[in-house]
Order: C-alpha cells, then structure tokens, then sequence
C-alpha cells in the first residue's frame, strides 16, 4: 500500500471512544473474583473518576466545537456532532452498568461480609433516633435551603457537587410558594455517614448515604410546608482552563484566575435519580442549557466516587491488597553516599517494586552537602506535603543554587502547583514556569557537585512524576547517571526552560518538540528497511496512549514490510491491529491491574544490536509536538537487558492483559493450556522472594 492508502479514516481509531474502551477496561475489574472486594469497590469509583474527567475535558471540548460549528476531524474522521452522539449512547451504557455492578454485585457482597449500606427503608427506630439527632446537630446548620421565587433566582451550582431539588406543597410566612426550592450539600459534609456500632441492630460497619439522611429530613428545611420529593442531582462543567499565553505577562496570576471560574463552567452533563419526575429533570434541564443526550438517570448515588470512602474506613485487611514494601537496590543499600554509588555504575529504579525513598534521599543528600552548588528540577506533579519539595527549600535556606521548573498547568493540579510555586519562591528559589505555549512534561533532576577542583554533574530521568503517593500506586522507571553526555543534555534542556537561545545539539537524549518525533519515525523506518534486507528487526512500545497519526503510518508500513510490532498500550489506541494486508503484524495489548501501568519505553531490535529508551513522552501529538519531553537511552547492558525481559513478560501476561481487536473492543485471553501469569503479580512475587 502506498503512503495514501495508510490515511484512510478506516484504520483509525478515534481517541475518544478509545477513551470509553479503556474505562470499560477498569470497570471490568469490578467484577473480577480474584481481586479482593474492597479493591474492587475501588475500581468502580475509578471507572466513575475518569468519566468526570472525560466530560469536563474531552466532552466539554466537543460540544464547544459543535457550538461553533466546527467540522474539524481526527484521523479517522468522525465530526464533532456525529462523536458527540455516538459517546452518548455508549457512556449511557456504561453508566447502565456500573450502577449495575454497584447495585446488584458489589454492595450484596459488602454487605455479606458485614459492611451494609442500609437504606431508609430499613433504618430501625434506634438508626432513625440516632440520624434524626445528626441532622439537627451536623446537617442543619449548614444547610442553605434556597426557594425559588424571582428574589430567589436559580443559584450558581458548583461544579460536581451534591444538590437537591425539592418540590414543595404550601404557603411560607409571607404567603410565597413557587413549589420548588434547591438545597445544596457543602462539599465539607462526608457523603457517607458511619453509624455508631453501639446502637441496636446496628453492625460495625454500617453506613448511609448523606443524601439519604437529607432526603428523610428535608421537610425539617421547610417549616409548615409539605415536601412533595426530594431529588438528588449533580451538574458537570466544562472544566478545561484556557489561558491566552500571547496576551499575559503572569503566567502565575492568569492561572490563579482561571481556576475561580473553573467551579462554574458551561454544564456538559446532568446526573439525577432515577425517580426524579420528569418535569423536574426538563427543570434543570434548561435551567443548564443542555441536550436530552446529555442527562444520565442513575439509580443510587450521583457521585459514584464518592462511595470509595467505604474502603478507607472499614478495617479488614482481607478484603484489600496484602501490603508490601519496596526494596532498595543493592548499590545504593550498600553504601554511605549517594553520589559515590552512581558513581560507579548507573543506577536504575522501578517503582513501586523498588522504593521511591532514594530519589527523596538523592534530593536530601544534595541539599546537606556542602560540596553541592546547585540543584535543577522539572515539576508536575508532587502531592501535598512533599518530601522533596522540602528538601528544595532546605538547599535553597542553606544558600545552594536551586532552579526548580513548574509546570502550573498539570490538569487538575494547577491549584496545587499555585501554591507550591508561592512556597517555593519565599524560600528563595528560583522558580520559572518553562516555555509559553509548551508544557513541561520532563521528568529530571540536575545536580551540580564540586569534586577534586572540577564540577561534575549527576542526573536523575523518569517516566513518571516527583511523587510518593503515585510512586507507590503507579508502575514507573527511573534511572540515576553520571554519564557525562547524558548530564550536558540535560543541563541544555533546563537551559532551554530558564533562559533563551537556539536548541542545541544533544548527544543522546530524545526532546520533543526538537527531535524526538523525527527519531522514532526513523527508528521505526530503520526496522522497516533491516527486515526488507533480511535484517534482524523487531518493534516493541509500552506507552500510556498512541494517536499520533505519523508514529501510527509508520507502524503500519513496518507490519506491511513484516517487521514483528508489539504494542502494549494501556489506554488510548488509535492504531487498528489485525487489519489484511496492513497490519497483520501489529499486536496490542493493555495491561489492567493493581498498578497503574505508566512507563513509556521504546524498544528497537537495531537489526541484533538492541536500542531502549525510557521517556516520559507518550506517541500523541501534544506530547512530541507541543510538550517538553524527553527519551533517555538505557545504555548499560545489564538495565537495558532488564528491561527487554519486563517487556517480554508484558507480552506474556494472560491474565490481566486485554487483546485488541480490529474493531476497537477488547477481549481478555483465555489462558487455555498455559499456566495463568500476571507480570504485575510476578513482580510482586520476586519483591517478596527479595
């Protein structure tokens, strides 16, 4: 086939139903008996998660081109109305079943081992006693009933908050009745209220629903009045900051802005109960400004995230994941010093089966020695109460040189990064937010260290972010060097993100948005022309997401020209697999499991003489056309070799790995006569065996 035949919109497929794909993926896990049930709660709440996100991001977008009349396409051209519409039926469906799985799988067996959601029909009149007590005492007070009159117009809505839409019988104090009246829960309240496990027939864990509380006590809220119903609902905004970069001269001040209007964006979405009446949901339905298409009846609690409370606070051990702990490697458990360690080799680290503590360390032990000048850091994302992030201000307050790169626009984080920025900078260091236009996405450490009359330079490079808390829930690489090559490219890309000039040669770092686009294209097309001159050639890529239509085009022609592609992609995949004649040689796979897989790693055989890069880069066009990102070689044979038998073992998993069909569904493989293997599982084993 030629160059123009590989654009054809049917081989493409479009990212954001690949989007749905995935978080049918996660939802699955709900109903997979050999995960531990809480676990399993867990998974359910997350399937919920990303579906906020979807809609606050990508859905939001969509509807906004639709607004603006847009025909702009993807590869596999679907306009913006026709995708709108197809999201909604199979979102519809997937909210269909995770209510299914709450409803008729996971809360049955909660409550068989003892952990009850208990209904309002069924609270016993010591329960009932006990909630009335806690309404008045914990609800009422900071409930804000608001009637609806036209002194009273229909109140700003918080983005993803818990409301009530209440319809009322009956005249007030000043003969007003319009019929309807919203209470709105505040985000301080718990959704989940625990009761006392000393009450009568009350077990030690046994819950209820905040909005049931309310809905049982709404006619408190209304004195003299009658309450006809009392209908939970919660609204989802578009949600995605937008700053014009060409017209500010703060980029800190213009994102502290954003952030304010971000709680009330436009409505993209309406979540009601089930039994709300439909003059009601057609209430709030124009009161948003949204479509039939976009209201989601559900049949429990509006905010299915929110039930994830259960796990943190019911005490039994045997229905979560046995705890573990992250060994250290060996070079750096045996020695006094950091530096001294890599030194002598580099150092390599994948989290969470080895600790994120030596990265802490590596900052730490920076910030005490007095032979240290200067520390440079990117960062994303760090979580509260960093660890690092309190090393940084230690060496800038004992006068070290610290430059640190914030990226305040990290989606969802911005807030975070506001304020981390302010700390920060009263400490005294140097803090720059990169390159207007491109987010800084790199994930890398500099530090600058005087050694017998001269500066050498030692480097930590990741696939994931500065932060313990993921550290410990995400799969990530890491790698500590010395090399002197690897150092100089990493001291010219924070030269790039703090000062200005032209983009300098790099000896063996990939960096988008200069060359690492153009070097995958010609690593890939490299394997196409070993394996026409009967080469050895093999193409393996473990990514979080692949869209980019030319990384996808040159897949292709490798499979046509025979090259093996494995491809292990954990969500977004816009490549279609198995297509004759095209890409009969391409194989994708996720891997879904009790770690999040986050690496991006770049295999090439190299015709026998095998290349592997590690990045923080995924194949989309926001990351290798308009991010800051980098790809590191792994140079040394014995890590380089590890992590070839990683993604070979990712190749064998048959029990939490997912196989992509042409079609752009997936299906789990029957592990038939083969012994069941979980590369996740298998690293656990080998943790504990160390």
């Amino acid at each position: 086939m030629d160059m123009l035949d590989l654009k054809q919109p049917d081989l493409y497929i479009n990212r954001e139903l690949s989007l749905i794909e995935f978080n049918r993926r996660v939802l699955a896990l709900a109903e997979d008996e050999t995960i531990p049930l809480l676990e399993r709660l867990q998974y359910l709440c997350i399937s919920s998660r990303n579906l906020d996100e979807f809609f606050e991001v990508r859905v939001s977008g969509l509807i906004q081109m639709v607004e603006l009349g847009s025909v702009q396409t993807g590869p596999d051209n679907m306009l913006p109305a026709e995708l709108l519409s197809t999201i909604s039926t199979r979102v519809h469906e997937l909210v269909d079943e995770q209510y299914r799985v709450l409803n008729d799988v996971i809360l049955p067996l909660l409550q068989a081992e003892g952990v009850r959601t208990i209904k309002r029909s069924q609270w016993t009149p010591a329960q009932e006693a006990w909630l009335s007590d806690y309404f008045e005492e914990e609800l009422s007070p900071v409930l804000s009933p608001l009637g609806l009159d036209p002194a009273h117009p229909f109140p700003r809505i918080l983005n993803k908050s818990l409301n009530f839409i209440v319809s009322l019988t009956g005249k007030d104090a000043f003969g007003r009745n319009s019929g309807l009246a919203i209470v709105q829960a505040p985000r301080a309240l718990p959704r989940l209220i625990q009761l006392p496990p000393d009450l009568a027939d009350t077990g030690a864990y046994d819950f209820v629903f905040l909005s049931s509380v309310i809905h049982a006590f709404a006619d408190r809220l209304f004195y003299g009045m009658k309450v006809k119903g009392c209908y939970q609902f919660r609204v989802t905004r578009n949600s995605d900051m937008f700053v014009d970069e060409e017209e500010i001269d703060d980029l800190l001040r213009a994102v502290e802005g954003e952030l304010i209007s971000r709680h009330y964006g436009d409505a993209v979405r309406l979540e009601v109960a089930h039994n709300c009446p439909d003059d009601l949901i057609t209430f709030l339905q124009h009161r948003f400004e949204i479509t039939e298409a976009d209201i989601y009846k559900v049949a429990g609690p509006v905010n299915l995230n929110r039930v994830s409370a259960i796990a943190d606070l019911v005490d039994r051990p045997e229905l979560k994941f046995p705890g573990f702990t992250s060994t250290i490697p060996k070079q750096l458990s045996n020695t006094a010093s950091v530096f001294e360690a890599i030194r002598k080799s580099d150092i390599f680290l994948h989290h969470p089966f080895e600790s994120f503590v030596p990265i802490i360390e590596f900052i730490r032990a920076a910030a005490e020695d007095s032979n240290v000048l200067a520390i440079k850091q990117t960062l994303y994302r760090t979580g509260p109460k960093s660890a690092i992030v309190d090393a940084l201000v230690a060496a800038a307050k004992a006068g070290k040189e610290v430059t640190v790169v914030i990226e305040l626009r990290a989606r969802f984080d911005e807030e975070a990064n506001v304020a981390l920025a302010n700390r920060l900078q009263e400490a005294g260091v140097h803090v720059v937010y990169g390159i207007v236009g491109y987010k800084t996405h790199a994930k890398m450490i500099l530090v600058v260290r005087r050694e017998k009359k001269k500066l050498r330079h030692y480097v930590h490079m990741g696939t994931g972010n500065y932060h313990p808390r993921t550290a410990r829930l995400y799969t990530d690489y890491g790698l500590f060097t010395c090399n002197e090559q690897i150092a100089d490219d990493i001291q010219s890309v924070f030269m790039q993100l703090t000062s200005m000039g032209k983009v300098p040669k790099l000896h063996k770092i990939l960096q988008s948005p200069f060359t690492l686009a153009d070097s995958l294209l010609e690593k890939i097309k490299r394997e196409t022309k070993n394996t026409e001159s009967g080469k050895p050639a093999r193409i393996i890529i473990k990514v979080n997401s692949l869209i980019d239509q030319k990384s996808i085009q040159a897949l292709y022609e490798a499979s046509i020209a025979g090259v093996q592609v494995d491809l292990i992609i954990r969500g977004i995949c816009g490549l279609r697999p198995g297509v004759p004649g095209v890409s009969e040689n391409i194989h994708v796979r996720s891997i879904i499991g009790r770690f999040l897989e986050h690496p991006r790693v770049y295999y090439f055989e190299n015709g026998g003489k095998p290349e592997v890069f590690a990045a923080s880069a995924d194949l989309m066009p926001r990351n290798l056309y308009s991010r800051v990102e980098i790809a590191f070689p792994l140079e040394s044979k014995s890590i380089r070799q590890r992590v070839i038998t990683d993604l070979n073992n990712y190749l064998k998993d048959n029990t939490q790995a997912w196989i992509m069909k042409s079609d752009g569904s997936y299906e789990q493989p029957a592990p038939g006569d083969k012994e069941p293997y979980s590369v996740q599982r298998d690293l656990l084993l080998n943790l504990a065996e160390t």
